[in-house]
């Protein structure tokens, strides 16, 4: 293996994860777009819309694709880096949704990352 080769394995399993916490983030996204009748005409359940499936669909790819990175990474450094996925969603629904964030967020945003930065040193 080249000394490319040797890095591109090592980074791979990282922006993996980083596009499965990405996906997760877009599928909420997606749901909540898909709950929303002004949207989507939801059909099943008045939940079933276009959107939904999409949330669905995206939930799905980021699950084998962290199937794939759990044969990179250890469980525990992929659950904890999962939890920024969090983070996303709340920023996310601020941006898209004009939701507030509060204080405590704020501050649990600051706890999470310094969790994993605790969590996944060696």
């Amino acid at each position: 293996m080249t000394d490319i080769e040797t890095s591109l394995a090592r980074v791979l399993p990282y922006l993996g994860m980083s596009a499965v916490v990405v996906g997760n983030v877009a599928a909420n996204i997606f749901i909540k777009l898909g709950a929303d009748r002004a949207v989507s005409r939801p059909v099943w359940l008045g939940l079933l819309g276009w959107p939904t499936l999409v949330g669905i669909g995206l939930f799905g790819v980021s699950v084998l694709l962290y199937a794939w990175v759990l044969k990179h990474l250890p469980l525990y450094m992929a659950q904890s880096m999962a939890a920024l996925q969090f983070v996303g969603v709340i920023l996310a629904a601020a941006l898209l949704f004009d939701e507030m964030i509060s204080i405590r967020q704020w501050m649990g945003f600051a706890l999470i990352v310094l969790g994993l930065a605790v969590v996944t040193r060696y």
